[in-house]
């Protein structure tokens, strides 16, 4: 059996079990073996695994365990999806998914920080000028999240903001 075949039957194998972790455990040899269209399609299965684990979530009116693997990998997946959509200027669908995001994880640091997102594209605030004003980068890489987890003075502001006009 070739690389490719084996992966493939990997990949396959993940998909197969709803294995979200496993997948991106894979993600590294995916992009070292595959071409773009497939690698296209491997994180639209990554998604399309994530988007039903959130409505079998929701359906369920529980939360996300952030020491669970799969609920982990769920709100990665998800994440990096709403992400994507702030980076493309659709502001409104990235904050109705960061509010559904700051609300389904039992972490109150995640939570915490997806509200901060939230608040942040609610105010139409750009990715960059998010990334540049309210995000801490260089603190997030430090700390090693897969989300932006530090967050600069601005962002008490902004949040503090919020709160006011929220009363």
């Amino acid at each position: 059996m070739s690389k490719v075949e084996e992966l493939k039957a990997k990949v396959l194998k993940a998909q197969q079990s709803s294995d979200i972790a496993s997948l991106y455990i894979l993600e590294q040899d995916a992009h070292e073996t595959f071409d773009e269209h497939t690698i296209s399609g491997f994180y639209t299965n990554i998604l399309d695994l994530a988007l039903e684990r959130l409505t079998n979530t929701l359906e369920a009116h529980k939360v996300m365990d952030m020491n669970e693997v799969q609920d982990f990998a769920t709100l990665r997946a998800l994440y990096e999806y709403a992400i994507e959509h702030y980076s493309l200027g659709d502001i409104s669908d990235a904050s109705a998914l960061f509010e559904v995001l700051a609300r389904l994880s039992n972490d109150e640091e995640f939570s915490s920080a997806l509200k901060l997102h939230w608040i942040a594209s609610k105010e139409k605030l750009s990715l960059d000028d998010f990334l540049d004003k309210i995000a801490d980068v260089d603190a997030t890489q430090k700390k090693g999240t897969f989300y932006i987890s530090e967050f600069t003075k601005e962002a008490q502001n902004m949040l503090d903001k919020s709160q006011m006009e929220s009363k």
